[in-house]
């Protein structure tokens, strides 16, 4: 019996820890940053976003296109850089990874994926005005 209730009196006393812990492993401590990153360099320009009809294509890093990755193409922007694209029109923002080179229309910054032009609301545009953050770039070997 004393066994049996010093038992239940451990899991007791746990209980409560272990949802301390689970909150922070919800997400990396990255994610959790006290201040924004400061980006390196910020811009405007038009932006569009290709889909399906690319899924499983070789980008030109050399990497399958996945529509449903935070990623996107830049005509000069070095593969492995992290941007943050933000709408004005819808104030959404999203971290997106370039892994591509394009679009190849003179007056448009960049292509999106599917899923970045759906968070950031510009899937029902062809073309939408974006604000670019350059935050990082990846260092040369």
């Amino acid at each position: 019996m004393r066994r049996r209730l010093f038992m239940i009196w451990a899991a007791l006393r746990w209980l409560p820890l272990m949802f301390l812990v689970a909150q922070g492993l919800e997400a990396p401590l990255v994610a959790h940053t006290s201040q924004p990153l400061k980006p390196m360099r910020t811009w405007s320009g038009k932006a569009t976003w290709y889909g399906a009809k690319f899924q499983g294509r070789k980008t030109a890093s050399g990497e399958k296109y996945d529509m449903y990755a935070s990623t996107g193409a830049s005509p000069n922007l070095p593969f492995g850089s992290l941007i943050r694209v933000s709408n004005p029109r819808t104030h959404a923002a999203q971290l997106v990874r370039i892994n591509d080179r394009g679009p190849f229309i003179d007056d448009r910054e960049l292509d999106l994926s599917y899923l970045v032009a759906c968070r950031l609301g510009m899937q029902d545009r062809g073309v939408t005005r974006v604000k670019i953050e350059l935050l990082e770039v990846p260092k040369r070997p």
